[in-house]
C-alpha cells in the first residue's frame, strides 16, 4: 500500500507542498496520524522512514510514527539522524520517541509489562508549545512494551503513567519532542488538541486543506482506474462495499457495473433478505462450496485465505457464467485503510489477520491492475461520511460492521479437548485470539476471570505476557473449573448455534437502544463448555471511531440479565462471558 500522497482524490484544484511529513515506522496507525493532521486543515503525506533528511526539508514539521519493532534490534526501522539537526519541528510517538531517545543517546530498553489501551497520563506545568493548555493528569492511550529510560543530552522528561515513568519529552529550543502515547487516536483525551498545538504552535504551518465533498473526486478516480472497463463488485450488504458499489455506479453508468451478493452460509439471520431490498444487486447462493472447504479447519489465518481464495474462485465462475471477456472487467472492493493495515499492507506493518480481500488470489489481480478499490485509505467513519454525501439511506450507514469472512471468524474452533488451567489472575482458556500489541499480532489464549471489572482486566492483560485477551464470566450452567474445551470445527449445528445467539443479542439490544452506544458488537462462540452443552458464547461490544483502536463498553445490568437469561436456555450453550479487552491489546474481531 503506497502513502494517501498517491491518491489524486486527495489533491484540489491547487496541489499543497506536504507541511507535515510522517515517517512510517511500521505503526498500526501511521496513516491515521496524516489523516488526523489533514483533519485539522493542513495537508500531510506519509514517506517511508528512511527517507533522506535532505528529501524532507521543505517540510514544516515532521513525525516519526509509532511501530511494532525495538530500537535496539539491528534491523528495526530507524530514520535520518540528520532530521534532528535541521532545526525542523519533529514529533516522535510511541516508537518514534525511542527512536529519537536512541539515535541522540538515550536509553531505551524492554519494560516489565506492557502497557496497552487506556492510561493516565500526569504531565507537569510547561510553557512548551506543544503542550499549551494541556497540563495536568488525563487519558491517553498507549500500545508498548518498550521504554525510554535515559534522557538523551538537553532532553526533560515532561509526563508520566504509572507504568510509564517517561511518557513525553522534550527539547523546545531544538524543536525536538517525544510521547509515549498516541495522541492520534481517540481515546487519548486531549490528542487532538497536542497535534493542532504540534501543527500550528510548533510547526507554524498554515491551513491549506478541506476534506469535504470528496464523492465527486473519488468517482473521477474510478474512471481513471477503470479505463473503459466494466467493473463487478462482491457486495456484503455492509456500508463499505454498498459505499464503493454506489460510487462506482455514480461513476460509470449502471451499464458497467455489476453487484453480486454471495450467500455463503457465513452470514447472520435476515442478512440476505436485507440485501434483497438493494437496488442493482443479484443474489449467488454458494453455501455448500464455502461450508465444504472449510470443513476441519481451525487456524484463522486459514479461515480467511480458504474464504478469500474461494470468493476469487467463485468470482471467476460468475464472470464467465456472464460471458465477460478478461481484458473487459476489473473486479471491484469495499477494501478500507484498517483492512490493509492489519494484513501487513503498510511497508513496515506486521501482519495482524488477513483480510480475505488481501489473499493470495486477491494480490494477484492487484498486481494486474484488474482491482478497483475506491475507499482504501479511508476509515469507516470516513466511508459513512461519504455515503451521506452520497444520499445513502442511514439504516444502511449506521449498521455495524461485520466482517467479510462472515460468522466463520467469529466460530472459534479447536483441534484438541483440554482442560482450563487454574491460575492466581483466574483460568487459562486454551482458546486462541488474535491480538495486537506494540504494532505486532499476537495469538494467545484467552484469560477468564469471574466478574465484569474493567480496570481489573485492563490491569491484568498489561502484566501478563501469556494471554492477549480477558473476558468475565456473567454465568452459565456450571462453574470454569467444571468446564474444558472441546475439540470442534465449522460445523453447521455450531454455525446455527451462533446464528441463533447473535440473532437475540442484536434484537435484545436494538429493543434496549444499546446498539445507538457502541460502534461494534460481535457475538462469539467459543468451544468452552461441557459433554451436554459443548459451547459458550463471549459478548464483545466495543466503541470506536475507525476501527484502530476500541473500548470494550459496560452494558446496563438489566440488559445483560435479559440476554443471559434467554442464551442460556439455548441449546449446546454452557456459559456467557464478556470481553473486556480494549484494541489494544485485543483486536476487535476474535480472528
Amino acid at each position: 500500500m503506497g502513502a494517501l500522497v498517491h491518491h489524486p482524490r486527495y489533491h484540489q484544484e491547487l496541489n499543497p507542498q506536504p507541511q507535515i511529513l510522517v515517517l512510517d515506522a511500521g505503526g498500526q496507525y501511521c496513516h491515521l496520524i496524516a489523516r488526523k493532521v489533514r483533519d485539522l486543515g493542513v495537508y500531510a503525506e506519509v514517506r517511508p522512514s528512511e527517507t533522506p533528511a535532505a528529501e524532507l526539508s521543505s517540510a514544516r514539521g515532521i513525525i516519526i510514527s509509532g511501530g511494532p519493532s525495538s530500537v535496539y534490534d539491528s534491523a528495526s526501522p530507524t530514520v535520518d539522524p540528520a532530521i534532528f539537526a535541521r532545526g525542523q519541528a519533529v514529533l516522535g510517538i510511541c516508537y518514534g520517541q525511542q527512536l529519537m531517545a536512541h539515535l541522540l543517546g538515550g536509553n531505551v530498553q524492554k519494560g516489565e509489562k506492557g502497557e496497552f489501551g487506556l492510561a493516565t497520563l500526569d504531565l507537569a506545568a510547561t510553557t512548551d508549545a506543544l503542550f499549551a493548555g494541556l497540563g495536568g493528569r488525563q487519558q491517553v492511550w498507549m500500545s508498548h512494551r518498550d521504554l525510554v529510560v535515559g534522557l538523551p543530552e538537553g532532553f526533560s522528561a515532561v509526563g508520566r503513567t504509572e507504568t510509564c515513568p517517561v511518557a513525553a519529552i522534550t527539547a523546545p529550543l531544538r524543536r525536538l519532542y517525544g510521547v509515549q502515547f498516541h495522541p492520534e487516536v481517540v481515546h487519548t483525551t486531549h490528542g487532538k488538541e497536542l497535534l493542532r498545538n504540534f501543527v500550528y504552535g510548533v510547526s507554524r504551518c498554515e491551513r491549506d486543506w478541506d476534506a469535504r465533498h470528496r464523492a465527486p473526486a473519488i468517482e473521477q478516480e474510478i474512471r481513471e482506474c477503470a479505463a473503459g472497463r466494466n467493473v463487478f463488485f462482491f457486495v456484503s450488504g455492509g456500508v463499505d462495499s454498498a459505499v464503493a458499489f454506489t460510487l462506482s455506479t455514480r461513476a460509470l453508468g449502471e451499464g458497467r457495473v455489476r453487484g453480486v451478493y454471495v450467500d455463503t452460509g457465513l452470514m447472520r439471520e435476515g442478512e440476505t433478505d436485507f440485501v434483497r431490498r438493494m437496488a442493482g444487486i443479484s443474489i449467488e447462493c454458494a453455501q455448500q462450496q464455502f461450508l465444504n472447504a472449510l470443513a476441519g479447519v481451525t487456524d484463522p489465518e486459514q479461515k480467511r485465505h480458504i474464504i478469500g481464495e474461494e470468493f476469487v474462485r467463485f468470482q471467476q465462475r460468475v464472470i464467465e457464467s456472464r460471458v465477460l471477456r478478461d481484458e473487459h472487467w476489473i473486479l471491484g472492493q469495499g477494501t478500507i485503510y484498517p483492512d490493509t493495515i492489519e494484513s501487513g499492507g503498510s511497508a513496515k506493518a506486521a501482519v495482524i489477520k488477513t483480510h480475505h480481500n488481501r489473499v493470495a488470489g486477491i494480490q494477484k489481480l492487484i498486481e494486474a491492475g484488474r482491482i478497483l478499490e475506491p475507499l482504501k485509505s479511508f476509515y469507516k467513519d470516513e466511508v459513512r461520511e461519504v455515503g451521506r454525501e452520497l444520499g445513502l439511506p442511514s439504516e444502511l450507514l449506521d449498521r455495524h460492521p461485520f466482517p467479510g469472512p462472515g460468522l466463520a471468524i467469529r466460530c472459534l474452533c479447536s483441534n484438541f479437548d483440554a482442560p482450563l488451567r487454574r491460575t492466581p489472575e483466574g483460568w487459562v482458556i486454551p482458546v486462541h485470539s488474535v491480538g495486537v500489541q506494540g504494532d505486532s499480532r499476537s495469538y494467545a489464549p484467552v484469560l477468564g476471570i469471574e466478574g465484569l471489572d474493567h480496570e481489573h482486566a485492563t490491569e491484568l492483560i498489561n502484566r501478563l505476557s501469556d494471554v492477549n485477551r480477558v473476558i468475565g464470566l456473567v454465568a452459565g450452567h456450571v462453574p470454569l473449573a467444571e468446564m474444558q474445551v472441546r475439540a470442534s470445527s465449522l460445523e453447521p449445528a455450531r454455525l446455527a448455534r451462533l446464528r441463533a445467539a447473535d440473532a437475540a443479542v442484536r434484537r435484545l439490544s436494538h429493543e434496549a437502544g444499546f446498539d445507538r452506544r457502541v460502534w461494534q458488537f460481535p457475538v462469539v462462540l467459543i468451544p468452552v463448555g461441557t459433554a451436554k452443552s459443548p459451547d459458550s458464547v463471549v459478548l464483545r461490544p466495543i466503541d470506536s471511531a475507525d476501527g484502530m483502536t476500541a473500548q470494550s463498553v459496560p452494558m446496563e445490568p438489566a440488559l445483560l440479565d435479559r440476554i443471559t437469561r434467554e442464551l442460556l436456555t439455548h441449546q449446546g450453550v454452557a456459559a456467557l462471558f464478556y470481553d473486556l479487552t480494549h484494541k489494544p491489546p485485543a483486536t476487535i474481531e476474535w480472528e
